[in-house]
């Protein structure tokens, strides 16, 4: 192994050479080398420097006050991330782990513990100790052969460095980024929004200051058809508070095997526990549904899925949001779990108006007998839906030459409709019938 290299201009790199240095020796010792007396010389050096350095506020950035022995795992757990030289160092004394994070039987040996520090060892992983109530690490399971890493951001706190923006296990970011003026529902609604608002930003005031029982989230439950904004609500609320949206894919998590859904689901929660993100569940009727009599094994385990995933958002420290198409399908026992439940409608043809207005391309050429008001009244559909007839509409003027004109909103209003897959007619395109080409624009 080779030598340590000299410690970085850091505060904290002593640190991690310490760490090094540790490693080498302990290589040595495996392979029955006793240690010279100028690396152990070098050993102390380094120590009395990482105690000055701690007794001087050098891990000031985790604001939470450590034991010696905490502060050790903590800077091992670190060291992969802050030193990638180090990984490699871990992942040759520890070839059997697949990840080059520190395991507590390396630590043991790393740290050279004799049986009364080991219960300490132990001790300071320990679900109820500091370093994971302060989520400073994370651990799988307490298995000693588990790797120890450093809980999302914390390394990057340590080191003064812009936490990485990556999507927890399952998730996708959306990058939608719409304000409350871009938010087209009812006053009602957007008031109810606007509470749920409050739940994350006083959460501090009412479950610290004020002694009130956390409950964790909070969690809101949006449902209403496709296309009624939820998602766009969603994205809303990320955007007032500054903070990433991300989608969750529960087909991605849920799994045929027993025990592995709840594994994928603790691995999402453990990568956004901490972090400042919303996390939107979509279709989570699939999930929620009205609970059967259990027949089967199967049915059991479902049960237990979803009470896992119930238990895990209730604990989580942020905010999710889940939608759904179908309320009615939910278990009413689930509501009480939600601090905030919105309904989104279809919009009204006021509604409507304001959404042909604002999803039409502004800066397209439109025909001068193209109204608004009269599109809102024509035909019933959704938010959606009206997005995605007006850039129809678009495309088809484009190709044309033409601008914007009823006979192209006419044409994407009645492809809108045909995606039901209902048998349709004119009839069902109200006022707008008049404008409808028989056999299409572009024959």
């Amino acid at each position: 192994m080779s030598e340590p290299r000299p410690a970085v201009t850091h505060p904290l790199g002593v640190e991690w050479s310490r760490v090094e240095l540790l490693a080498s020796l302990l290589s040595q010792a495996r392979r029955g080398r006793e240690a010279p007396e100028n690396r152990l010389e070098e050993l102390r050096r380094l120590q009395a420097q990482v105690e000055a350095g701690r007794a001087n506020g050098a891990w000031r950035a985790i604001a939470v006050p450590l034991a010696a022995l905490e502060y050790d795992v903590l800077a091992c757990a670190a060291a992969p991330e802050a030193e990638p030289r180090l990984a490699w160092v871990f992942q040759n004394l520890q070839p059997g782990v697949a990840q080059p994070y520190p395991t507590a039987a390396l630590l043991h040996e790393l740290l050279a513990l004799d049986s009364e520090s080991s219960h300490l060892l132990y001790a300071a992983l320990a679900e109820g100790g500091t370093l994971r109530r302060a989520d400073l690490i994370q651990l799988e399971s307490d298995d000693p052969f588990q790797p120890i890493r450093p809980a999302s951001g914390v390394t990057a706190r340590l080191l003064g460095r812009p936490p990485l923006e990556t999507a927890p296990p399952g998730a996708t970011r959306v990058t939608l980024s719409p304000s409350w003026e871009d938010l087209i529902l009812p006053a009602s609604r957007t008031a109810m929004l606007q509470e749920f608002l409050l739940w994350i930003r006083h959460r501090s005031r009412v479950f610290g200051e004020w002694g009130g029982v956390d409950c964790g989230g909070p969690v809101a439950l949006f449902s209403g058809p496709s296309g009624t904004g939820k998602t766009f609500a969603a994205a809303v609320l990320a955007t007032e508070l500054g903070w990433p949206l991300y989608r969750v894919d529960l087909g991605r998590l849920v799994s045929k095997y027993i025990g592995e859904t709840e594994k994928n689901l603790n691995r999402l929660f453990d990568a956004a526990h901490g972090r400042p993100m919303v996390l939107q569940f979509d279709e989570a009727d699939s999930l929620f549904s009205k609970r059967g009599e259990v027949k089967e094994a199967r049915d059991r385990y479902a049960n237990m899925e979803v009470s896992h995933l119930l238990a895990r958002i209730e604990s989580h420290q942020g905010p999710c949001i889940l939608t759904t198409n179908l309320r009615r399908n939910l278990d009413p026992a689930f509501a009480r779990r939600f601090q905030v439940v919105a309904d989104f409608p279809r919009p009204a043809a006021a509604a409507r108006a304001l959404l042909w207005e604002r999803l039409l391309p502004p800066a397209a050429p439109r025909a001068s007998d193209v109204d608004t008001a009269f599109l809102g009244e024509a035909v019933n559909l959704t938010g959606g839906e009206i997005r995605n007839a007006a850039l129809h509409a678009a495309f088809l003027a484009a190709e044309s030459g033409r601008p914007i004109g009823l006979p192209e909103i006419t044409l994407a209003v009645w492809r809108e409709l045909s995606k039901s897959g209902r048998d349709l007619s004119p009839a069902d395109l109200g006022p707008l019938a008049p404008w409808f080409p028989e056999e299409g624009l572009l024959c």
